[in-house]
């Protein structure tokens, strides 16, 4: 049954992947001059640095959303939930308030990137291991909680936004919407180095998940030193959170939508397949999604308005429907 089970994920694993093509290539070739090899070099131009931010973001938040569900183990919880977009957004908006939009630190996007990844590395770390281990893993805590902490970090946000000089808000403004039309294609080849690291470095927790799924006590049992992977897992999802949003800004309720799509169509606790699956959909749901933006709304609404509102309707599905829901 188990390997039966297995071949048929498989089989819908590669439906994804031939469906993610297919997204691709709408995106990338629709209403395009083939004729005119200039302006096909124009576009291609344009649209691959897109596509490939597209293909980054869709990883790292659908991984993270994924071995972030699993850490808490609940399937309605994803790192947005919990304030992780408003921790970045509030870090990046720190340090140019601190060092001004025209320093090194923030002119310079792949140093800016750096010094982001590291101050959201630590303090998330710090505040996320906290938060589970004071109110053990409950989740009605933990989701009051962090709707606590998004109200927080916001509000220092915002009185940052306002005490900061107009000029540099405007500089900073671009960075805080997400829009795959204004991608920060210099840090495209730092993401990817930086995520393919993160995947390696933590190659065996992420093999351990679906250990760490039993809980603690299971876990411990079988020789797993459960705090520890814990904390690296948090680490990487901190930093697969960040990598996504300085390339496009916080883009809400993505992760829920996809991880919870992947759970449901491929009903294994494999994490290895639910990683994959919720990839691949967050890949399908930008890039189509972009090209509907581009081709038929024309650029008036960025693809973050379409995600932030069905994600909350499926949220609120996912609370209020018949599904069982584990709390």
């Amino acid at each position: 049954m188990g390997s039966a089970a297995h071949r048929k994920n498989r089989r819908k694993l590669a439906l994804l992947v031939f469906l993610v093509v297919v997204a691709a290539a709408a995106y990338l070739f629709t209403d395009v001059s083939f004729a005119n090899e200039r302006l096909f070099r124009y576009a291609m131009k344009i649209r691959i640095p897109k596509l490939i931010a597209m293909l980054v973001t869709a990883a790292a938040i659908g991984g993270a959303s994924i071995v972030f569900q699993s850490v808490i183990n609940n399937t309605i919880v994803t790192p947005c939930l919990l304030g992780m977009n408003s921790l970045y957004t509030l870090i990046h908006t720190a340090v140019v308030f601190v060092a001004g939009s025209g320093s090194f630190l923030v002119v310079n996007g792949n140093i800016s990137f750096a010094v982001d990844l590291v101050l959201m590395g630590v303090a998330a770390t710090v505040i996320y291991s906290y938060l589970f281990r004071k109110t053990n893993h409950n989740i009605l805590y933990v989701l009051l909680i962090g709707t606590v902490l998004t109200s927080f970090f916001g509000s220092i946000q915002s009185t940052l936004v306002r005490v900061m000089d107009p000029n540099e808000y405007d500089s900073l403004l671009a960075s805080l919407v997400a829009s795959f039309s204004n991608i920060n294609s210099e840090i495209i080849v730092f993401a990817v180095l930086l995520l393919t690291v993160l995947i390696f470095a933590l190659r065996r927790e992420l093999a351990l998940l679906d250990v760490l799924t039993l809980g603690r006590d299971q876990a411990v049992n079988l020789g797993v030193d459960y705090d520890r992977a814990i904390r690296r897992l948090l680490l990487g999802v901190a930093l697969c959170i960040a990598i996504a949003t300085a390339m496009v800004g916080p883009i809400s309720f993505l992760g829920l939508i996809i991880a919870n799509l992947s759970r449901q169509l491929l009903k294994t606790y494999r994490h290895s397949q639910l990683i994959a699956g919720s990839a691949l959909f967050g890949m399908i749901v930008l890039a189509g999604g972009q090209m509907i933006v581009e081709q038929v709304f024309v650029y008036a609404v960025p693809v973050s308005v379409f995600i932030t509102v069905g994600g909350g309707i499926y949220f609120l599905y996912l609370l209020l429907g018949k599904r069982r829901v584990n709390f």
